[in-house]
């Protein structure tokens, strides 16, 4: 993602299934400040990240910055992580929702991670298992597929500009429904959007998809159960969930999914070939080097100065194809929060290919 400026809120249910988040509360959980103001990045638009000049507001720090998922995994390993199974059909069959959760739980735990983090992981395109809801203890139903998660603090996240994903595939689904296409512009838009993380493009789409209520209509197909987006033009303080953004990548990299194939692609396809500074997050749990697909979101918050920092995206690990999700809020500083994430994906990662 690019920029700091304001952004969109939790949102709506999907018609199939969806991943299972087990919640751990923190000692010292920070409140989440949704009524904050935010602070502008170069864009004026409120809800941007960035603006029509998209290098201007990325990040310093990871201007330059390139992810070498191996190195990040091996300094973020937990030393009681188990070690991965070499065979990832066998790993998928014998895996459980409670095995990995527990897993994913204890390595993120070993991190010592500051301020709130939530994070989910799950296998693309894996089945069904049924679940139940660790706070409440009732059943969940089915839930896609088994999914490891781990949260402290905060249930919900401003999204920054990971909403961009999610602003693209309603848009492709509007389309879809009506039969039409993509104009021109809404192609040059999309682009600078998803690539190079632009505010401008963002908030000229969200006016596309009918804000907050275009949003909302299309994440009841995607199976968005609290993902509600921000008032007005504040597309970037549009509120969600960790097992949220796993349903949404199910929808955007999965065949089961509400999205034509074509309409998949096309947004994986731009997810893969963002900008070199935008490259970090969680491709720190690529371990494979074979490529992968991803949107970040990073966002001050003028009330406190603290940052909300996420990730969300595909990647390939021993093999295994993941779907990871992290969010977090509350971060002293930008660089900061993006090394924590990366450190969480990465164990995240790590532990829920090594839980069958």
């Amino acid at each position: 993602m690019a920029g700091a400026g304001p952004e969109p809120a939790p949102a709506s249910a999907r018609p199939w299934t969806r991943p299972l988040l087990i919640s751990v509360t923190a000692l010292a959980a920070m409140a989440v400040l949704t009524l904050a103001t935010i602070v502008q990045s170069p864009s004026a638009k409120a809800g941007s990240d960035t603006g029509s000049t998209a290098d201007a507001s990325t990040p310093k720090a990871t201007a330059t910055r390139t992810t070498t998922p191996s190195a990040a995994a091996a300094t973020t390993t937990p030393s009681t992580a188990p070690t991965a199974t070499s065979d990832p059909a066998a790993a998928a069959a014998t895996r459980t929702t409670a095995g990995a959760d527990a897993a994913v739980t204890a390595a993120v735990r070993a991190l010592g991670v500051s301020g709130n983090v939530s994070v989910a992981v799950t296998e693309a395109g894996a089945g069904t298992t049924a679940g139940v809801d660790a706070d409440t203890g009732t059943a969940t139903g089915t839930v896609t597929p088994v999914t490891g998660a781990y949260a402290t603090g905060a249930t919900s996240y401003d999204t920054a500009s990971i909403v961009k994903v999610d602003i693209l595939a309603t848009l492709l689904l509007q389309d879809q429904k009506a039969g039409t296409h993509l104009t021109a512009t809404q192609k040059t838009l999309a682009t600078a959007m998803i690539e190079q993380s632009d505010n401008d493009a963002a908030l000229d789409l969200w006016h596309d998809i009918g804000r907050g209520a275009g949003l909302a209509t299309a994440n009841a197909s995607f199976g968005l159960d609290h993902t509600v987006g921000g008032d007005g033009d504040l597309w970037g303080l549009t509120q969600t969930t960790a097992s949220d953004q796993i349903a949404l990548l199910h929808a955007v990299f999965d065949s089961d999914s509400p999205l034509s194939s074509s309409s998949r692609a096309y947004i994986s396809g731009l997810m893969g070939s963002v900008v070199d500074g935008e490259r970090w997050g969680v491709s720190a749990a690529d371990s494979d080097s074979s490529g992968y697909a991803l949107k970040n979101g990073w966002l001050q918050r003028s009330a406190t100065g603290l940052w909300d920092i996420n990730s969300i995206g595909e990647v390939s690990y021993d093999g295994n194809s993941l779907l990871v999700s992290v969010l977090s809020s509350g971060q002293q500083s930008e660089q900061g929060g993006i090394d924590q994430v990366e450190r969480v994906a990465a164990a995240a990662a790590r532990a829920y290919v090594a839980a069958a």
